[in-house]
């Protein structure tokens, strides 16, 4: 047999020379089906398992679409034959989706094959070929009793033209035809009557062309079918639309303007008026820059329910149906290309950061700051310049006004940080360098020689700060260092305090408090040290500002009590009036029911100055010098606490306070005070009485049996030595342990010849902290994702930039390669974040859609975070296409981002289609029209003793248009009217008219 023979398809020619074939047997055309029933009944006995083993190929827009493909010759001429299916057994074509293949979407079949030409076009263009090929498959899938509708390309490719043919396994066949109207759509088809009564058409034509009966039947019948309207009264006539609405934020214009923006910061930063409100003007980062929406768009798709229609009436009434009286919604986010690519004109943080690692890598060898300004100048190289480009005059005054004279308040640093941020070692959030370097990042193209005149103007306006003695913005004032921090923060910090105490000594604050001393000398002596330090203690503060960590004495003498016992509030004490009380000075009340050792006098607190401020590089220079002192007592306790309590000045001028408020005093009454812990009682009624009421405190044994510890009593004790050595002086009198112009101008030339790699170490670490910082504070919804993603954005930050806070990286590329791949990261994140914060603004109403369409989202770029870089070679590059089911309570949140067209929008725009959503009409509206006929009790099948009823569709036609688009597709079975005469038509008529 022609279907099982194995005989060589090289061509006619070869065969005649061979002399081995009986053309008796067989023809060309014969083999040529019979090697397509080959083909057809070996993917038929594997079956899709067995194919995906093999090598079927996945289509790219469907998950569960495959093909296997073949190479077929016939008549000098090569083919392939493509069988395309599914990896699901059973189940229906659903209308309107997405994911299908063009021929499912368009005649409803699952499976089914296409052959077509070898050639650039894909498509044949004769037309008996066509129908040669059709019918050679078609007796092919026959004989191998298979139910696969065939299909064969036709006409041009800009057509996507197909005819086809589907055996139905009874006796019948569908025939299918797809065409596309490229050109200008006539208007009556751009209306659902003009559609319906087209489908009308075809089906009357087609019923006619079916009748194979002589020239006067045919005029009988087209009659009667004339006069009876026979499609329209005997056959009614399902209708499915689907309408899909898209509205696009118009903002090219904006991207277009992005780059002159950020090369023109400085004229448009700050600036209080915009032509254009932007999609993220409430966001936290549109004070630098103004961030692509990520979500370009939106694409509605609204289906409405399955109708009979009887009439070309009823389609006008549905020309007029709202799209919210369809039965389903489904969106689809457009998303920006540049979400998931690098490519493109993408403006950032993490844009810019590349840049700032770029120059830290420049300043690594370089001695002074300036040299990046005068190497520039003095090059000869144009390129070098044009590369380098410094801001204006006019921007430097925009960027410093902003530094220095607007909201010049005191910020709460830690409000805007998150948790982890602290374990970068940058300036905080909001600070005077923290902002200083955000505007670094947007200044010229933040190139080292940017930074650099930055930089020095900086530290000129720094300066005439505190030559003017004017407070430095941005900082506070007070409080403590924080050591946390990078070292010109603290700095920045100090000089603010330095500042500070300078207004105060202009003001002769000194003589102030001078004047005041009468009133101290006839302060109440017996009240407690809690209200004298209420109402003096602040007086104090005030003058010697605030140390960086409280004075805790108990720290000298590794004791775990406190050096000084804070007095309650209604703490009583006995009336002590003596002679030597009009030489006290600087008292701030007396200590409960301690007595001094000599003279049974109440013990009086005196007013001590705080521990001076110091940074963390004047901790290392304290710590140095301790240990150059050679004392092995103070060596010992600088490794406990070096940074304050055993320093030499701090412990004589707290000895000098005492003496001033004790004249009677000794060296065991203020170890007593000062650290109880040295005090050693034997009978430990000291600590006692020190806590009983004041009028137990006189009944108290006199004098106290008690003694130093061994550590105080050794020979040659530096404390004992310091309090010989310091002089009676109270508080107003001691010279301040910090001197505000030297520590000023120590400062100041710290500032001036810091190296550049030093800068831009700090001005790195500190940026990715601000940077970070800005974009936590945006507003996302809340998504866990996010969340998570940030606070692993933080951890890596913190474990990357940990080699900067050492200053020992120079020469370090491996430090500059992870810097770079830190950047990469950051952009990742930020990307998300930034279409989270879209998502959120415009699902606000429908919280649900948002976290859905980022959950998706996420997880679809998820694998592009691992790689090295955005839109890695090896991340399949498939686009974001996962639509989304709107529930009713949506709707009105999803309808409100179709805006009504402006002016500008729809003056050229004439409205030719119905259905519009806020005046939008569908950009492309898929219709289906479709007869059905019953299977049983008919001659479609034998008869069904239950009398169960199965439909099949008999005439189907799919219609998706635009206003100058329209592909039609028409499914038919031209033998479904005819109860004669139709068996044997299926086979033979097919190799008839093929041989004819």
């Amino acid at each position: 047999m022609a279907s099982t023979s194995k005989v060589d398809l090289s061509g006619e020619d070869e065969e005649e020379l061979e002399r081995f074939d009986d053309f008796t047997l067989a023809s060309s055309w014969e083999r040529f089906i019979s090697e397509i029933e080959a083909v057809c009944r070996q993917w038929h006995a594997n079956g899709p398992k067995n194919l995906l083993e093999k090598g079927a190929v996945k289509l790219d827009f469907s998950q569960k679409l495959y093909k296997v493909k073949f190479e077929l010759k016939y008549a000098l001429k090569s083919y392939n034959i493509e069988y395309y299916f599914e990896t699901s057994s059973g189940g229906k074509i659903v209308d309107g989706n997405s994911t299908l293949h063009d021929l499912q979407l368009c005649f409803g079949v699952k499976d089914f094959v296409v052959i077509a030409p070898q050639s650039v076009s894909g498509v044949v263009l004769d037309s008996p070929e066509a129908s040669k090929l059709l019918s050679a498959v078609a007796i092919a899938l026959t004989n191998c009793s298979s139910l696969w509708p065939a299909f064969v390309p036709v006409h041009d490719p800009s057509r996507k033209a197909y005819i086809g043919i589907q055996n139905m396994g009874t006796v019948f066949t569908r025939t299918f035809e797809a065409d596309r109207i490229g050109s200008q759509v006539p208007v009556k088809l751009m209306h659902l009557e003009g559609l319906y009564e087209l489908f009308v058409s075809k089906f009357n034509s087609q019923i006619i062309r079916a009748l194979d009966m002589p020239a006067v039947s045919f005029v009988h019948i087209l009659v009667a079918y004339s006069t009876l309207d026979f499609a329209m009264h005997l056959y009614k006539v399902h209708f499915i639309m689907t309408s899909t609405y898209r509205i696009i934020h118009h903002d090219d214009d904006d991207l277009q303007s992005l780059g002159s923006e950020k090369e023109e910061y400085g004229e448009n930063h700050g600036s209080e008026t915009h032509n254009k409100s932007q999609w993220d003007d409430d966001c936290p980062w549109s004070e630098w820059f103004s961030a692509e929406d990520p979500v370009k768009g939106l694409e509605l798709t609204a289906t409405w329910s399955e109708k009979m229609v009887e009439s070309s009436l009823e389609m006008a009434e549905l020309e007029n149906a709202s799209p919210h009286e369809a039965e389903k919604w489904m969106i689809l986010p457009i998303l920006s290309p540049n979400l998931d690519s690098s490519e493109g004109n993408r403006i950032g943080y993490a844009s810019q950061l590349h840049l700032l690692v770029d120059a830290l890598n420049m300043s690594v060898d370089a001695q002074f700051i300036e040299d990046f300004v005068s190497a520039v100048e003095n090059s000869g190289s144009n390129n070098l310049k044009s590369s380098m480009v410094v801001p204006p005059p006019t921007v430097l005054d925009r960027v410093f006004k902003d530094l220095f004279h607007e909201g010049s308040q005191v910020i709460a640093f830690a409000k805007g940080e998150h948790k982890i941020s602290r374990a970068i070692k940058g300036a905080p959030f909001g600070s005077l360098f923290a902002l200083f370097c955000l505007h670094a990042l947007w200044v010229g193209t933040c190139n080292i020689r940017a930074i650099a005149v930055l930089w020095i103007e900086f530290i000129r306006e720094v300066r005439w700060c505190w030559e003017e003695s004017q407070p430095l913005p941005k900082m506070q004032p007070n409080g403590s260092i924080d050591l946390s921090t990078c070292l010109i923060n603290q700095k920045l910090q100090m000089l603010a305090i330095c500042i500070e105490k300078k207004c105060e000594m202009n003001e002769d604050f000194q003589d102030c408090v001078g004047s005041n001393e009468h009133s101290y000398d006839h302060m109440e002596e017996d009240s407690p040290v809690g209200d004298k330090i209420t109402n003096k203690q602040i007086h104090g503060d005030e003058f010697d500002g605030i140390r960086d960590s409280p004075l805790i004495q108990d720290g000298l003498h590794g004791s775990g009590t406190t050096s000084r016992p804070s007095m309650k509030h209604g703490d009583t004490v006995s009336v002590d009036l003596k002679s030597s009380d009009h030489k006290r000075r600087g008292s701030a009340g007396v200590v409960g029911s301690m007595k001094l050792l000599k003279s049974y006098q109440s013990m009086h607190a005196p007013f001590t100055q705080v521990a001076p401020l110091m940074t963390e590089d004047m901790h290392e220079e304290r710590l140095q010098a301790v240990e150059a002192f050679g004392n092995s007592f103070l060596h010992a306790i600088s490794l406990q606490n070096f940074s304050a309590q055993l320093e030499k000045d701090i412990l004589s001028s707290d000895m000098s306070a005492f003496k001033a408020a004790n004249p009677d005093a000794v060296f065991e009454d203020f170890i007593r005070w000062h650290s109880p812990g040295d005090w050693e009682s034997d009978e430990k009624e000291e600590s006692g009485s020190s806590k009983s009421p004041a009028t137990k405190g006189l009944k108290d044994d006199w004098p106290p049996s008690g003694r130093l510890s061994q550590r105080m009593s050794e020979q040659g004790n530096s404390w004992r030595k310091i309090w010989n050595d310091a002089p009676a002086l109270p508080l107003y009198e001691q010279k301040p342990l910090l001197d505000p112009f030297r520590e000023g101008e120590k400062i100041l030339h710290y500032l001036e010849t810091l190296r550049p790699h030093q800068l831009l170490e700090q001005m790195v670490c500190t940026t990715f902290r601000a940077s970070a910082d800005t974009l936590h504070q945006t507003n996302f919804g809340g998504l866990k994702q996010m969340t998570a993603k940030m606070e692993q954005l933080y951890r890596t930050m913190a474990s990357t930039l940990k080699p900067l806070q050492t200053n020992h990286i120079s020469g370090n590329s491996e430090t500059i390669e992870d810097l770079r791949r830190l950047c990469v990261i950051f952009e990742h994140v930020e990307k998300l974040l930034t279409l989270a914060a879209s998502l959120h603004r415009k699902f606000m109403q429908a919280p649900r859609l948002s976290e859905a369409i980022f959950t998706d989202y996420y997880n679809f770029y998820l694998p592009r975070m691992g790689t090295g870089s955005t839109g890695s070679q090896d991340v399949d590059e498939k686009e974001f296409d996962i639509k989304y089911q709107v529930m009713t309570r949506e709707r009105q949140c999803v309808s409100n981002m179709f805006s009504p067209p402006t002016a500008n929008q729809s003056w050229r725009k004439v409205l030719s289609m119905g259905n519009l959503l806020n005046g939008h009409e569908p950009i492309v509206r898929e219709t289906i029209f479709s007869v059905r006929d019953s299977l049983s009790n008919n001659h479609y099948a034998a008869h069904n003793p239950r009398g169960l009823q199965q439909e099949i569709e008999t005439y189907r036609m799919y219609i998706c248009g635009t206003s100058n688009d329209l592909r039609r597709l028409l499914l038919g079975d031209p033998h479904s009217f005819l109860h004669h005469g139709c068996n044997g038509y299926k086979t033979h008529g097919f190799q008839k008219y093929a041989k004819e």
